[in-house]
């Protein structure tokens, strides 16, 4: 009630704007989330217990351990904490003490990302880690289970869990279709019950002004990849259109003769589906993906056990994907889909290894665009701060 007229307040999402409400029966819904629909998850018959720590078979670097221990103390004082770290520089591990501390406790744990095909890597990747734990995910036609020590879930499936997680980690926060999107940023802080982490390695400006002034919260900055080596800088190879799906196909060729496996992003599902066509003229040792793509898991996990040479790709591959002398090609770059922060996370995919941390990211385009040209001044600033650490140690 305000001024003693009713405003309907959704309690999914907290929608007050009367252009999204409408009513059926002459009862007020909310149509900016009315596709959110099923049962809350009730965990009461689920039996928390400690089971041990975790396994990794790796150190973490000082610099890693420096930001894991900052995150941790956050975690246990209430306060909650943005990680800002490079592309590659093992942001995941930042959180497994985190994680540790809330299993220890008996406490809630869930981590958040906006795309399926991360979650159910992201899962396995936990449970070979978290190996005495119970590790489920949770995303659109896996909802069966739902509970567990670990719940690694899309953030669509947020709307589940009212109030949930003591702990929750968001990571790609800056990642379609959680960037911007109203519903799924009201249901993240709706399902929390205690503190969160997000992570992200481009992040806007406003979340960051958001952690450098807010209270109860923490900024914290990681410029450098775990292995102490520059990130690749992206190369711009400009042409007239029609020579593009040529200057695509040459260095195809030779990322081929060298033995090294090449991504190929396109802006759009029509572009990728093209551009195969046209490339398997010349190379049939490939494969290509998009979001409709229905094999996709298995042609991406075929990808990574070297059946295919090449991938031509939508952003459905943009994140989450470590593979060992991994090279890049961005086809017509200075598309609009294309952003400086889209342009950095795939550049990241890059040299991403021990023992393989250099190698080639192309974009392939008929100009030069601002996203193109901030995202190369944004990786070698990285660079830079990276220098000056070396310098001083």
């Amino acid at each position: 009630m305000k001024g003693g007229i009713f405003i309907y307040k959704c309690s999914l999402c907290g929608n007050e704007d009367e252009k999204y409400i409408g009513y059926r029966n002459g009862k007020p819904y909310c149509r900016r989330c009315i596709n959110f629909i099923g049962e809350p998850v009730d965990d009461s018959v689920f039996i928390r217990d400690y089971k041990g720590s975790f396994t990794i078979n790796y150190s973490l670097s000082k610099e890693q351990k420096e930001v894991s221990n900052k995150a941790l103390n956050n975690f246990k004082n209430g306060k909650d904490t943005l990680i800002y770290a490079v592309c590659g520089a093992g942001k995941t591990e930042l959180v497994f003490e985190s994680i540790h501390y809330a299993l220890s406790n008996k406490l809630t744990v869930g981590f958040a990302i906006p795309r399926r095909d991360v979650v159910i890597e992201l899962a396995f990747r936990l449970q070979n880690t978290f190996k005495k734990y119970k590790v489920i995910s949770v995303y659109g036609g896996n909802t069966d289970n739902k509970v567990g020590d670990i719940i690694c879930l899309t953030t669509h499936q947020l709307f589940r869990y009212e109030k949930y997680f003591d702990l929750l980690i968001l990571d790609e926060i800056d990642a379609f279709p959680f960037k911007g999107n109203y519903v799924l940023n009201a249901l993240f802080r709706r399902s929390i019950k205690g503190n969160y982490i997000m992570m992200t390695a481009t992040p806007s400006k406003e979340i960051l002004d958001e952690f450098r002034n807010g209270k109860d919260k923490e900024l914290l900055e990681l410029y450098v990849r775990y292995h102490h080596k520059p990130i690749p800088v992206p190369v711009i190879k400009r042409s007239i259109k029609v020579l593009l799906p040529f200057i695509v196909v040459k260095n195809l060729l030779r990322f081929k003769s060298l033995k090294k496996p090449l991504l190929i992003f396109v802006p759009t599902i029509n572009y990728c589906e093209k551009l195969y066509n046209f490339i398997k003229i010349f190379a049939k040792s490939g494969n290509f993906v998009h979001s409709k793509r229905i094999e996709r898991s298995q042609i991406i996990e075929d990808f990574k056990n070297k059946k295919y040479d090449f991938l031509v790709t939508t952003a459905v591959l943009e994140r989450g994907v470590t593979i060992k002398n991994l090279q890049v090609i961005i086809y017509k770059a200075d598309n609009d889909i294309f952003t400086k922060e889209g342009l950095i996370q795939i550049s990241g995919r890059v040299g991403r290894v021990i023992g393989a941390t250099s190698g080639e990211i192309i974009y392939i385009s008929e100009t030069t665009t601002k996203a193109m040209k901030d995202s190369i001044d944004e990786i070698n600033r990285a660079n830079r701060v990276l220098q000056n650490m070396l310098q001083r140690t």
